[in-house]
C-alpha cells in the first residue's frame, strides 16, 4: 500500500526557516517525480515545487528562491526547505506523487508563519 507521511510543519515567526519532510512508504519516490502543494484557510490548493525523478527541480515563482526540494533516496524521503517564510506562506502542506497512474497525498503538515 503506498503512503505518503508529511511531517515537520510548526509556528514560526517571520523570517524564520523550517524543514518539511515527504516520507514514502510502499513506493520508491526516487523513481517517481514528488511535487509540494500547499492551501491556504479560504484557499484553493496551489502547487509549490516539484522534484522530478531525474532530480531536476521547479519552484512556484511565489517561493522561488525561498524554497528548495530535494530528496534523500537512502530515507526514501523528499524535503522541502522554507527560508525567509513569511505570513503569506502560512498553510497546510501535501507532498504528492503520481504512480502507476493514480495519485497519492499525504495527510498534510499545518505551517503557520507569525508576523
Amino acid at each position: 500500500q503506498v503512503q505518503l507521511v508529511e511531517s515537520g510543519g510548526g509556528l514560526v515567526q517571520a523570517g524564520e526557516s523550517l524543514t518539511l519532510s515527504c516520507a514514502g512508504t510502499g513506493i520508491r519516490l526516487s523513481a517517481n517525480g514528488v511535487a509540494w502543494h500547499r492551501q491556504a484557510p479560504d484557499k484553493q490548493r496551489e502547487w509549490v515545487a516539484t522534484v522530478a525523478a531525474g532530480g531536476a527541480t521547479n519552484y512556484a515563482d511565489s517561493v522561488n528562491p525561498r524554497f528548495h526540494i530535494w530528496r534523500d533516496n537512502d530515507r526514501n524521503t523528499v524535503f522541502l526547505q522554507m527560508n525567509s517564510l513569511q505570513p503569506q506562506d502560512t498553510a497546510v502542506y501535501f507532498c504528492n506523487t503520481l504512480f502507476r497512474n493514480r495519485s497519492y497525498w499525504g495527510q498534510g503538515t499545518q505551517v503557520t508563519v507569525s508576523s
